[in-house]
């Protein structure tokens, strides 16, 4: 026979069993069916005309560099140009005390007008003696003495007429002027100074740096190349900035040098650069690429889309049903942020840019536009 407390017992076995399998479906309802796709951020393959190009790091130097000099002894009595700021061809940089010279040049003057009378005074006389000869009226030899004292004094006019050109050149050396269009460096040298003819030290120095060179070497194995393609034209240079890349001017290679360094086993050589906007500068390092010629239909990936494994370098690219298929890659080349693949990707293909650390061959994606991200 059931009892009342057998029959209680019985129900609440039984409602605890119902409950229990409440709980088993409500966890069998929010387990996941399978994994998770992983968000990603993908871009195209892209597929045009690139520029093959050499690439060197490179020196930026001064067209021209002239050294300012004294040629006359004196004291600086004015400095007329600002450190730093461009100045003209001609324009007046220095000035050296000319009075002493001006003196000169005065004396010089009247020591030459002197000679001149006296030159032209024994020219007068010897032509009279030659007459007086020609009628035997004196000898030869007094014709002679009165020949030679005319030699003497056309030499003497001849040696004063130099040595007043020369002190007008002394003069003009009292002004110091720029030789070429440039950049003048430190004053050296300021006003109230003595300075000496041509003496070791320099007032300033100049560079020129419209037009400017940008040294730079490449390897030996190039030269053929580089001579190749130089033989069809000039060869178009950029200069960019060795940290961002960003290109700072354009030019040409001018010079390959005729001898390879056998150090280094590089060859030097020189591009020219107009430099109208003065954004390169002596002694600036640069990074200098080279082009050599176009390379058509090439394909190009962000270069933060390839990874290296055991195989060697490989992308992901997502496959129409939103999976993600390894694919080994082969790069020809990178220039900056850009890979050019020689093998291994075909025009369009989906490649996997960011999120690819997440990934494996066969994982489900879900593609994230990078305008989107972060």
């Amino acid at each position: 026979m059931v009892t009342h407390r057998t029959a209680g017992a019985l129900a609440a076995l039984a409602m605890l069993a119902a409950l229990s399998g409440c709980g088993n479906d409500a966890a069998s309802a929010k387990r996941p069916a399978g994994p998770v796709a992983a968000v990603v951020s993908v871009e195209a393959a892209e597929q045009r005309s690139v520029p093959v190009r050499l690439q060197a790091i490179g020196n930026v130097e001064a067209y021209s560099t002239v050294s300012l000099k004294a040629r006359v002894d004196g004291q600086i009595v004015a400095v007329n140009f600002t450190e730093g700021k461009e100045v003209r061809k001609d324009e007046v940089l220095f000035r050296i005390d000319p009075r002493s010279f001006e003196a000169a040049l005065r004396q010089a003057e009247a020591n030459a007008l002197r000679d001149a009378a006296a030159r032209d005074q024994a020219r007068s006389q010897e032509r009279r003696y030659q007459e007086l000869l020609e009628k035997n009226f004196v000898s030869k030899e007094a014709y002679a003495q009165i020949r030679t004292n005319a030699e003497v004094a056309e030499a003497t006019a001849k040696a004063s007429q130099a040595a007043l050109e020369n002190a007008r050149l002394n003069l003009e050396y009292c002004t110091i002027a720029a030789p070429i269009d440039g950049i003048p460096g430190k004053v050296l040298l300021q006003v109230g100074n003595l300075v000496k003819a041509n003496d070791t030290g320099a007032l300033v120095v100049i560079n020129q740096v419209k037009p400017v060179f940008v040294n730079f070497a490449v390897p030996e194995q190039e030269l053929p190349t580089v001579r190749r393609y130089m033989a069809a034209g000039p060869l178009g240079v950029d200069a960019a900035e060795s940290k961002s890349d960003a290109s700072l001017a354009q030019g040409s290679l001018v010079f390959i040098d005729n001898t390879v360094d056998q150090a280094t086993g590089t060859i030097r050589m020189r591009a020219r650069f107009d430099n109208r906007d003065t954004a390169l500068w002596p002694g600036q390092f640069v990074n200098v690429r080279v082009k050599l010629y176009d390379e058509p239909n090439a394909i190009l990936v962000p270069s933060r889309a390839l990874q290296t494994g055991p195989e060697g370098q490989y992308v992901y690219v997502v496959k129409s049903d939103m999976t993600a298929e390894l694919r080994n890659v082969t790069v020809a080349r990178s220039e900056g942020d850009t890979a050019i693949i020689a093998k291994g990707l075909a025009k369009g293909e989906q490649v996997v840019v960011r999120g690819a650390l997440r990934l494996s061959p066969g994982a489900k994606v879900t593609v994230q536009s990078e305008a989107k991200k972060g």
